[in-house]
């Protein structure tokens, strides 16, 4: 018996959801961890890309044995239904960590289509427990294992921050752009405790209320960012308004685990969340941040906040940061499934 992982052709790891990918599949070769596809390529021609990944794809059945496990990253586009019928009849078991739901923002399927999809695996690993409940309610049938959060290999130290004063410096990276990212064009009015450090491009700050609350970094990648990042703490919000996280963006965050959040935490920064965010329960459960119903309220509570309340938020985060550097959260995850 066998553990195995197909690998295939990544357009580059700056973006978050590549990122998370590779790092999962250097974890399990690290591990021990059988590649059945072809060497894992990083081209950006998209010609050349899908003929990589589609040489993988038919590589792979014929490279397994009855009785192996085999971990696929969901969504495989095109190719996931096949693979697993595949490896089913070679005897294999199918491993879905999933990275992202069609049936959400981009609505490239129906919630019927994605669990019928979902369902050709023998064993999911969802991101958090109230993605877990989702898809259980939704028809599920598979076990069904969390997460809990997104690992971030990387071998940059985070830099050493000041000691934290009013008004606090709360970072923000991202795309910027109006269409996604609303709220941000609102919420310097509420501004007076804190002003943003925003690192990423597309942010019109002439159209921006409350201007001069904010700072424009520009795009830095995600291992400059943990060296030089400044701010006191990372946002994690999405969508059009500064009191809920509304749009397909936002409501997301209901069920996701964004990236982002495992970027602020290797920074070694305390997160601001959405009280309603699915890691707002993780945020709690490790005292690394504060979450808020409304980013109206945020000027409030940070004034509140006291030195010894900030000193152990970081000394929490510093803690996670250690085990997202090392990829806890996915091997603990994958060890789940052993005894199953």
């Amino acid at each position: 018996m066998r553990n195995c992982y197909l690998s295939r052709n990544y357009k580059g790891v700056d973006g978050a959801g590549n990122k998370a990918k590779t790092d999962i599949e250097r974890i399990m070769e690290e591990d021990g961890f059988v590649n059945i596809g072809l060497p894992q390529t990083r081209y950006t021609h998209t010609v050349l890309a899908f003929l990589v990944t589609l040489a993988g794809v038919l590589k792979a059945p014929f490279c397994l044995r009855k009785g192996d496990r085999l971990v696929l990253q969901y969504p495989l586009k095109k190719y996931f239904t096949f693979v697993c019928r595949m490896a089913h009849l070679r005897g294999a078991k199918v491993v879905v960590v999933i990275h992202d739901l069609g049936s959400f923002r981009r609505k490239k399927l129906t919630v019927e289509q994605e669990i019928r999809r979902l369902d050709h695996a023998d064993y999911i690993i969802a991101h958090n427990e109230k993605m877990k409940r989702w898809l259980e309610e939704n028809g599920c049938r598979r076990p069904i294992g969390v997460l809990g959060i997104f690992d971030y290999l990387s071998d940059t130290e985070a830099s050493p921050h000041g000691k934290p004063g009013k008004p606090y410096e709360v970072l923000y990276a991202g795309a910027l752009n109006p269409r996604k990212n609303t709220f941000l064009y609102e919420v310097g009015v509420y501004a007076h405790s804190f002003r943003f450090n925003l690192y990423g491009n597309g942010f019109e700050l002439d159209k921006a209320k409350g201007k001069d609350r904010f700072t424009c970094k520009g795009f830095v990648r995600s291992d400059d960012l943990i060296a030089t990042a400044q701010g006191d703490f990372g946002l994690v919000w999405d969508g059009f308004s500064v009191d809920a996280c509304t749009g397909d963006f936002g409501e997301y965050l209901k069920y996701n685990n964004p990236h982002k959040t495992s970027l602020y935490i290797r920074c070694e920064l305390p997160v601001i969340i959405w009280e309603q965010a699915a890691l707002a329960d993780f945020v709690r459960a490790n005292g690394i941040g504060i979450c808020v119903a409304s980013l109206a309220d945020l000027d409030k509570v940070l004034d509140a906040l006291t030195p010894e309340q900030y000193t152990a938020m970081k000394r929490n985060v510093k803690q996670v940061s250690e085990r997202l550097r090392t990829g806890y959260y996915i091997r603990r995850a994958l060890g789940e499934i052993y005894s199953i």
